[in-house]
């Protein structure tokens, strides 16, 4: 088991930079980079304070920062009041910012269904359910417990 475990590891890191490559690619066709449209992703349901987004997509808050500020100066996002306190302003996007980010989603969305073409739907679905349950798994160590069989 352990050495399947690895091969999982080494094949989620293969699949994880390939995707990041895919994603630079889909980014750049609206002129972006893939953290600037992670970042507009993860405020597009509501705005969020700088380190909530940072939470959310598993980074530094000084990254989100700048990657923030960009996206502010290039008029895709703003920074608005956030009633819960003034020091942390609300990270919310613009009109050109939804824009922006539905035609990424869109040619995202071409792309995904190119490389599941060959795949069967429940062959997906298992994969990512065993990886979902991979993750918790990690979390629960990160918080301190001990994963089953470590």
């Amino acid at each position: 088991m352990p050495d399947e475990i690895a091969l999982l590891v080494a094949d989620v890191f293969e699949a994880a930079g390939l995707l990041r490559r895919s994603g630079e690619a889909i980014a750049a066709t609206e002129g972006q980079t893939q953290a600037r449209w992670q970042l507009l992703s993860a405020v597009s349901g509501s705005s969020q304070t700088v380190a909530q987004a940072a939470r959310r997509l598993g980074v530094t808050r000084q990254g989100v920062q700048r990657v923030a500020n960009d996206l502010v100066a290039e008029g895709l996002a703003a920074f608005g009041p956030n009633p819960d306190h003034r020091g942390s302003p609300l990270l919310a996007l613009t009109p050109d910012g939804r824009r922006v980010l539905n035609g990424i989603t869109a040619r995202a969305d071409e792309v995904h269904r190119t490389f599941a073409a060959d795949i069967p739907l429940g062959e997906i679905a298992g994969a990512r359910a065993s990886l979902r349950r991979l993750i918790e798994q990690v979390r629960r160590h990160e918080a301190g417990g001990r994963a089953p069989g470590a």
